[in-house]
C-alpha cells in the first residue's frame, strides 16, 4: 500500500489473463496444473500471472510486476 506504482488492479489481471501470453506451464505442480502468464497494461507495463485452471473457474495465484534483474528484457524467460 506504500507503493501504489506497485499496485495490480482486479482490471489489470483480466486483462493479462484474457490477452496474456502463457510463458511458462507447470502441468505436474504438487497443487496442480498451473501455468504463468505475461500480459501488457497500461502504457506497456509487464504483469505476470500465475493461475491454475479448475473444473469452474480458473483460480489467481498470485500477479506481481516482474523484477527487470531476474527476466529477460522481454520478461518471458528468466536469467540464470
Amino acid at each position: 500500500m506504500s507503493r501504489p506504482e506497485r499496485m495490480i488492479s482486479t482490471a489489470e489481471i483480466e486483462t493479462v489473463v484474457m490477452t496474456g501470453e502463457v510463458i511458462e506451464d507447470y502441468p505436474e505442480d504438487a497443487r496442480g496444473h498451473s501455468c504463468l502468464i505475461l500480459g501488457l497494461v497500461q502504457s506497456n507495463r509487464p504483469i505476470h500471472v500465475v493461475c491454475a485452471p479448475k473444473d469452474d473457474y480458473l483460480a489467481i495465484i498470485t500477479a506481481y510486476l516482474p523484477d527487470p534483474n531476474q527476466w529477460s528484457s522481454d520478461f518471458r524467460r528468466r536469467l540464470s
